[in-house]
């Protein structure tokens, strides 16, 4: 395994619980960290880029320890956080260029020939003279992404990579890791979006109020929402008690009434037929059936 974490825990100041006994073992290639905002996916992170310690727990990465040989592990790391930023004096090429100095390569002549393959890589050699505060939304991720990967570290952690991104950018960038997964590096990828998840990653983890829900195989979690799948055709009257009644996944406009999605373990006193779940199914039923969020009169 790259990273092994045991009995982590944060507690804040202010007495927050944000990491609750956090235990896995993260594999090479693409691991999903899945949940909500404000289930504890942002402070694990930061803990594990070496910007937060700790309250308690262990954690190796690539056989360093990360409390005690922080700067090893920061050598084998690249990071995109969520609120990437740049200098917007700078080239999108002269950006790139500082932070291939900063990750350590001091040779000028192998650094422009990292920088020019790199920005060719994530599709920027073209505006590599724009001002990187010129770009648009996904150019800048792809940028973040590029600085990221340009000293070719073993880890690579995204946060929340692909918020605000149009449909085309998502899938681009999702592909673009998946690439970068093949070359036996590891690759978390943080986010509160399930397509990112259920499109890229082969192992996955689903984090709720500080603490590990599911670990395993997005197949592993589909299987938690077979059969609890429904689809049914209901009123204007009867779709606000349908919504009180189940978490509804999708309401799509159908003759004088409604199709709608929902999750159940069964349906009493409707019409439904059983329909073949995706991960967003299983999401929702696992957050909302198995951590009881809501419960079946």
């Amino acid at each position: 395994m790259s990273i092994s974490i045991r009995s982590l825990n944060k507690k804040y100041p202010n007495g927050n619980h944000a990491l609750k006994n956090i235990n896995m073992e993260i594999p090479t290639g693409m691991f999903g960290l899945l949940g909500p905002n404000g289930a504890g996916k942002s402070t694990l992170m930061r803990i594990l880029v070496a910007l937060m310690e700790p309250t308690s727990g262990e954690v190796d990465v690539f056989g360093y320890n990360l409390l005690k040989e922080r700067k090893e592990v920061r050598k084998i790391l690249g990071y995109l956080p969520q609120d990437f930023r740049f200098f917007a004096k700078y080239k999108t090429y002269e950006f790139l260029d500082y932070a291939a100095r900063l990750s350590g390569m001091n040779n000028g002549k192998q650094r422009r020939q990292a920088v020019d393959t790199m920005l060719e890589s994530v599709g920027l050699f073209d505006v590599r003279e724009r001002y990187a505060n010129k770009l648009s939304g996904g150019m800048k991720r792809r940028l973040g992404i590029a600085q990221a990967l340009i000293h070719q570290p073993k880890l690579i952690i995204v946060d929340e990579p692909t918020t605000g991104l149009d449909p085309e950018e998502r899938i681009r960038f999702r592909n673009l890791l998946a690439e970068v997964s093949e070359k036996e590096v590891t690759i978390i990828l943080s986010t509160h979006i399930v397509g990112d998840i259920s499109s890229t990653c082969n192992c996955m983890a689903l984090m709720n109020k500080g603490e590990v829900a599911f670990f395993g195989s997005p197949q592993d979690m589909l299987k938690e929402a077979e059969g609890k799948v429904w689809r049914m055709k209901v009123s204007g009257d009867d779709l606000p008690l349908i919504d009180k009644k189940y978490p509804v996944i999708s309401t799509i406009p159908s003759g004088t009434g409604w199709e709608v999605q929902v999750v159940a373990d069964e349906i009493k006193g409707y019409d439904a037929e059983p329909y073949p779940p995706n991960l967003e199914h299983a999401y929702v039923y696992y957050m909302e059936k198995k951590l009881d969020r809501w419960t079946n009169d």
